[in-house]
């Protein structure tokens, strides 16, 4: 079992942002992924590209880029960060039902002395909330799923892969 270590706080109990500046400068990626549930009118909008809005899923993945890169401005312990490159996915599972369901991956990459867990989880969540900014008119019973670490690299933590 591998020990937890909370290191955002100082000896007296205040909250403090970590000194990395001692570790080590590597090649780091994050891979997280999300989803969002809808109904059969939204999903047809999306894929036939009606939205009164605009291109639903061009939006999303320019909105999900641009959280990535605004991580530590939203939140209050992550380290401003170059990120190298943001990669987003999004597929439709196919389905039988009236429910469809589109999943959301998104891979971020930095070469720094800090992760970017953080960066990739902040842009699957904004991908999947524009997503429902921009549907809600047609349906605001969408549901935004489990949004989850699936993947990371680098660093002193090593390698992580999460079980499904």
């Amino acid at each position: 079992m591998m020990s937890t270590n909370f290191n955002h706080f100082d000896s007296k109990g205040n909250a403090i942002m970590v000194d990395v500046s001692n570790k080590d400068e590597t090649t780091r990626i994050a891979i997280a992924k999300s989803s969002i549930r809808t109904n059969k009118e939204v999903y047809e909008q999306i894929i036939n590209h009606q939205n009164k809005k605009g291109d639903v899923l061009g939006v999303a993945r320019v909105a999900g880029i641009m959280a990535t890169k605004q991580t530590s401005q939203l939140i209050p312990m992550c380290h401003p960060i170059a990120i190298s490159n943001v990669e987003i996915d999004m597929q439709w599972r196919d389905s039988e039902s009236e429910e469809h369901i589109l999943d959301i991956s998104v891979k971020v990459k930095t070469k720094s002395n800090t992760g970017v867990e953080m960066e990739a989880l902040t842009g699957a969540s904004t991908s999947a909330l524009t997503i429902y900014d921009m549907c809600k008119a047609v349906d605001k019973g969408m549901v935004i799923g489990d949004t989850f670490l699936d993947y990371k690299s680098g660093g002193k933590s090593g390698d992580y892969q999460r079980n499904s």
